[in-house]
C-alpha cells in the first residue's frame, strides 16, 4: 500500500484502543523508511535500530495524544523519530561532521540507505521540492534533519541570528509542506 493510501490518522486513533494489529500495519508500513531515515542521520545502523524501536514503543504508549486536528498521523509518526535519533545525537553517539559540501550533495545523491527506504516517486518529489526552496531556507533544514544539528548548533555554523534559522526552517517546512501536497 502506498503512504499516500495508507490512514495513518485512524490507524494512529485504532493504536490508542490498543489495536495491535493497527500497531502491527502501521510498523510494516513506516519501520523501512524510518530506519533509513535514522541510519542517514546518526550513520551507525545498531544506534539507528535502538531508536526505532524506541520510537515505537513511545508511540503505542502515547497515540492517545495524537490529535488528527494538529497535523497528520504520519509527520507524527516521524517526529517521534527525530527526537529520539536527536536525542541519540545530542548524547554523542556519533560526532558530526561539517563538511559544507554535503548541502548540495545531499540534493544529487541521496544516502544508500535513504534510497533504499524511500520509494523512488516520493524521493523524487522530496528533492524537487528542496531544490525550489532558495538557499537561506533549504541549508538551514538540511542541516536538522539530514545532520540532526539543533537550531542553535545551524546559528552558528552559519554565523546566522537564531532567530532568523527558526524562522527560515519554519517557512521552509511550510513551503516543503505546501509542494508535497500539491
Amino acid at each position: 500500500m502506498a503512504a499516500r493510501e495508507f490512514d495513518y490518522e485512524s490507524t494512529l486513533e485504532a493504536c490508542a484502543r490498543r489495536d495491535e494489529r493497527a500497531f502491527q500495519a502501521l510498523y510494516r508500513q513506516e519501520a523501512g523508511q524510518l530506519l533509513g531515515l535514522a541510519i542517514s542521520m546518526l550513520g551507525r545502523r545498531d544506534v539507528a535500530e535502538d531508536c526505532l524501536h524506541d520510537a515505537f514503543v513511545r508511540i503505542w504508549q502515547h497515540a492517545a495524544r495524537y490529535r488528527r486536528e494538529l497535523g497528520s498521523g504520519r509527520a507524527w509518526v516521524h517526529s517521534i523519530l527525530r527526537y529520539r535519533v536527536l536525542n541519540a545525537l545530542r548524547s554523542g553517539t556519533r560526532h558530526i561532521d561539517m563538511d559544507d559540501g554535503f548541502i548540495e550533495r545531499v540534493l544529487d545523491d541521496a544516502p544508500q540507505a535513504e534510497a533504499q527506504a524511500l520509494e523512488r516517486s516520493e524521493r523524487r518529489l522530496l528533492r524537487h521540492c528542496l531544490q525550489r526552496l532558495e538557499r537561506p531556507r533549504r541549508q538551514p533544514i538540511l542541516l536538522a534533519f539530514y545532520r540532526g544539528l539543533t537550531h542553535e548548533q545551524i546559528a552558528q555554523r552559519l554565523s546566522t541570528p537564531l532567530g532568523t534559522i527558526k524562522g527560515r526552517i519554519r517557512a521552509g517546512l511550510r513551503a516543503l509542506q505546501e509542494c508535497l501536497q500539491a
